[in-house]
């Protein structure tokens, strides 16, 4: 199973993010009443699929003995009303055959997260019980 925590405190809209063993932090733009301290959850989400892609291309590439030298990948994630469309981009750089172009895109296709964000997954909620605010600090008048 893979995890992830979000902590937000009271400023807008600050997120320190855990996965795994690392820390990140995510935000919004200010336009949108963040102070744009880290991506945003659809550019993470973007990024998760791009990392993804690229990582599982380099594995099979690798396994193959493939002269794959380079990978770039880019999504992109539009929205239009209920309307949402990704289109991820590669850019292969090595002495690679057209044949072998053509697989990498076909694997591309079959990343775990593109895989998941195919399908689609339940999301369930579970609502903790109530965890009272911690006091405020005493302050001291000089």
């Amino acid at each position: 199973m893979t995890h992830a925590s979000a902590d937000i405190g009271t400023r807008n809209y600050a997120t320190r993010l855990s996965a795994g063993t690392h820390e990140l932090v995510a935000d919004e733009r200010p336009q949108a009443g963040g102070g744009d301290t880290g991506a945003t959850p659809h550019e993470i989400l973007c990024a998760a699929l791009a990392a993804c892609t690229a990582i599982t291309l380099r594995m099979y590439a690798q396994r193959k003995q493939w002269s794959l030298q380079g990978l770039q990948v880019d999504v992109d994630l539009q929205i239009q009303g209920e309307a949402r469309t990704i289109t991820r981009r590669l850019r292969l750089t090595g002495d690679l055959s057209d044949a072998q172009r053509l697989r990498l895109a076909d694997i591309a296709e079959r990343t775990p997260v593109t895989v998941t964000l195919k399908r689609g997954a339940a999301i369930t909620t579970v609502l903790e019980p109530a965890v009272a605010a911690a006091p405020a600090a005493p302050t001291t008048r000089l």
